[in-house]
């Protein structure tokens, strides 16, 4: 557990009582000037020379000091503070949204764009805490689910390797799969994202039966039980659009972290007496990214793919919070009090 300073305080009209701490110096200050003017009087300069040694000053200031620090941190403790502390994340469930399109058969990342795929999806998950589940879902000119959420890892890497190669890229069926496979009870299903669905602005039933109760949207990246990364080469050439899918995915407030691999500027590939020609469309990738508040990542080369999974997983597994320590400031002034009192007792038999 990390925390990130500045402090923030849900009481900050509480830190006013920090003007007793330089009140409590200055009274402290005259209780031992007092004390010495009361030693010269009755006691010969020689012992209170010797009494006044380096050492026993050291003693005797000690206690009363971290007695003081304990009063500080007792009240900032009454002043709530605020931090933002690195925690473990309470993220469960991980959709890879794999891209399985003939475009990723190109050799222009080693050994060629499926392959490198495939290893660092493995090493992605191989790297997540046991308890993460993951789920494998595979497009091309459709999208099907290749696993369903499970812990079992081997289970994840014989989905993986099974891959077969299609035609067609549908980059948004790929984001509306995944969170109806996050979401199994919510009725999410492609025929909702038709031209009639988007002007009613509801889900409909495909069987005609009664549309779907009103879903209320919630922020943008707000759902931190679950979270989609999509990792495609090429750009949508059917199915959803990918932005009205983003836009589901927001209003649930599922992040879908979205992963560029090849040539952005295009490529002609060649295979058994056919070509096409690719190119990764960075910018719909993006704006995905950024409408469901998450990040868009490109990776040219496969070191640079297994790097940005490293990434992601470090993202992933730990989140960031701002919360109320007052507890730590507490356990602190305890501590401090009771250190304060035993040196007390220990040096001088009594208690400061």
């Amino acid at each position: 557990m990390n925390a990130t300073l500045p402090l923030t305080f849900l009481w900050p009209q509480f830190l006013w009582l920090l003007l007793l701490v330089p009140a409590l110096v200055l009274l402290y200050v005259w209780l031992i000037r007092r004390k010495k003017k009361l030693a010269v009087r009755y006691a010969s300069l020689s012992i209170v020379r010797e009494a006044l040694g380096a050492r026993q000053s050291l003693r005797r200031h000690l206690p009363p000091v971290l007695f003081l620090l304990a009063i500080t941190a007792m009240l900032l403790a009454a002043a709530r503070p605020l931090a933002v502390i690195t925690l473990p994340s309470n993220q469960q469930t991980i959709i890879l949204a794999m891209d399985v399109s003939g475009s990723m058969r190109a050799e222009d990342v080693k050994p060629n764009r499926l392959v490198a795929a495939q290893d660092a999806a493995k090493a992605f998950i191989k790297d997540l805490p046991r308890n993460v589940r993951v789920g494998v879902v595979a497009f091309a000119g459709s999208a099907n689910v290749a696993q369903l959420p499970t812990t079992s890892r081997d289970e994840l890497v014989a989905a993986i390797d099974s891959f077969q190669l299609q035609r067609a890229t549908a980059t948004g069926n790929a984001i509306v799969v995944s969170l109806a496979t996050l979401f199994p009870d919510a009725g999410i299903d492609i025929a909702d994202f038709g031209p009639q669905s988007r002007q009613q602005g509801i889900s409909l039933d495909r069987a005609g039966r009664k549309p779907a109760e009103p879903f209320k949207p919630v922020a943008p990246g707000s759902y931190s039980s679950a979270a989609i990364i999509m990792l495609t080469d090429g750009q949508r050439t059917t199915g959803v659009d990918p932005l009205d899918a983003a836009k589901a995915a927001a209003d649930r407030g599922v992040r879908v972290y979205t992963v560029g691999v090849g040539t952005v500027d295009g490529e002609t590939i060649g295979f058994e007496g056919w070509s096409m020609r690719v190119r990764l469309d960075e910018e719909t990738l993006k704006a995905v990214a950024n409408r469901t508040a998450a990040e868009y990542f490109y990776a040219g080369t496969a070191q640079d793919l297994h790097k940005v999974y490293e990434t992601l997983s470090s993202r992933l597994t730990v989140e960031k919070k701002e919360t109320e320590v007052s507890a730590l400031f507490a356990i602190a002034a305890a501590a401090l009090s009771l250190l304060a009192a035993g040196l007390s007792l220990l040096w001088f038999n009594r208690i400061l």
